[in-house]
């Protein structure tokens, strides 16, 4: 990977990680920094990438986490999310284009990686609240994917955009 490739993978992780850190949440909080994952994985097409930032996002997440013993979970969920999401695209990365990618994987890999969260929480530490898995998934993970779709989306643009010179992508 060149430098600039890492360069501009590692401004997308800590804004991510910084729009993660800061967004106040309404009930449920979109997660910013699983968006920059995918647009990540979506822009660069090599694994080695894909879980080297799936890695570094996983930790900044447990870093930031509001969840008490959410660390370990979010480093865990992190990891299978972004193995699974690759997998997902390989077959589908010439035959659609990248702003449909994006919207297949960010409500499958946000519901992927929340369902993935919750489990090993529930594993590890017990859920919040005394809530139910169920109870959880629909309220909290479900509006995190909605939420995540669209500002995703947006911010996918606004990436697409500023990555691409001369019609080719920066980061490919």
């Amino acid at each position: 990977m060149n430098t600039k490739k890492m360069a501009a993978n590692a401004i997308l992780i800590a804004i991510g990680a910084i729009l993660h850190q800061i967004t106040p949440p309404f009930g449920m909080q979109a997660d910013f920094s699983l968006a920059m994952l995918f647009i990540i994985i979506v822009l660069n097409k090599d694994y080695k990438t894909t879980l080297t930032c799936g890695i570094i996002i996983g930790v900044f997440a447990a870093l930031t986490s509001k969840t008490p013993g959410g660390q370990i979970p979010n480093i865990i969920d992190k990891f299978i999310t972004c193995n699974v999401i690759y997998l997902i695209l390989l077959p589908l990365r010439n035959k659609i284009s990248k702003i449909k990618q994006m919207a297949l994987i960010l409500p499958l890999g946000t519901l992927i990686s929340g369902t993935m969260f919750l489990t090993v929480l529930m594993m590890i530490a017990g859920l919040p609240g005394g809530m139910s898995f169920e109870a959880l998934l629909i309220a909290v993970v479900i509006p995190t994917m909605v939420m995540n779709t669209i500002l995703g989306i947006v911010i996918f643009k606004i990436v697409e955009k500023i990555a691409t010179v001369n019609n080719t992508y920066v980061l490919e």
